[in-house]
């Protein structure tokens, strides 16, 4: 506040007429508030041009994506071993992020037959990983 007014007498000793003080005072504050922000977290800002600054792409890389595809393409062979229905019940579980009862809804099923789907198809894919990492 003191440099507003210190600003605000400078500019009446240059000539200057203010018409509205407390809206000049303001609007003083504020600004030497963002440059005072502004100075004292320089090392937030950079000067270089923004096309050339690394920029972090949060989506995953190319090679994330296909060991992703990999592990849903083996995933959906080991679920195909014991049935289509229970395989489409656990994607919609957990790749689309239904709830039990949405996924009720939309199946027709009762819950507890949703439950058994995605309980069996669990345990089948709990199997399967034991046994690669039993292979040499």
């Amino acid at each position: 506040m003191q440099d507003a007014y210190v600003r605000m007498l400078e500019y009446c000793k240059k000539g200057s007429e203010v018409r509205q003080p407390e809206a000049l005072l303001v609007r003083t504050v504020q600004r030497l508030s963002l440059n005072f922000d502004r100075d004292e977290h320089h090392e937030l800002y950079s000067k270089a041009p923004l096309d050339t600054l690394g920029i972090i792409d949060p989506q995953p890389s190319p090679l994330e994506v296909l060991e992703g595809q990999e592990c849903l393409d083996e995933t959906t062979r080991t679920l195909d071993t014991i049935g289509r229905r229970t395989r489409d019940v656990f994607f919609m579980h957990r790749l689309e992020g239904l709830s039990y009862a949405q996924i009720s809804r939309q199946t027709g099923m009762p819950i507890s037959t949703i439950e058994k789907h995605i309980a069996r198809a669990m345990t089948i894919l709990l199997e399967q990983r034991r046994r690669e990492l039993k292979q040499p």
